[in-house]
């Protein structure tokens, strides 16, 4: 019983020893992509993100400001002085938004 066990486990073993060897490769971990509003501007432009990464907003004016999608696919509503908003990209595209409050605030991320 005991021998029976033991050849399982390298079968087991073999197998995973088999697909590194191969070359498989291991799945990333999603990123996360930290923009800071500051001096009344997203500080980039256009972020590029995949789906499953996290944008992370930083807000360090004085003034409150939001992230507001032109399309109306998300909005963070109004984020503080020194508060942060996170939003987790889900599908592939180029996403447009703005400051509700200061309309020369604009950006955009692309998903790939």
């Amino acid at each position: 019983m005991r021998a029976l066990a033991l050849s399982a486990l390298v079968a087991v073993l073999a197998c995973f020893a088999g697909e590194a060897a191969a070359g498989a490769v291991p799945a990333k971990k999603p990123a996360t992509v930290q923009i800071a509003i500051e001096g009344m501007k997203y500080a980039i432009a256009d972020a590029a993100v995949k789906p499953g990464d996290t944008i992370v907003w930083t807000n360090k004016d004085i003034v409150a400001h939001t992230v507001t999608s032109t399309s109306g696919a998300f909005d963070s509503n109004l984020i503080a002085p020194g508060g942060t908003w996170k939003y987790v990209v889900k599908k592939k595209g180029s996403f447009a938004y703005k400051c509700n409050y200061h309309p020369q605030m604009t950006a955009s991320f692309t998903v790939r």
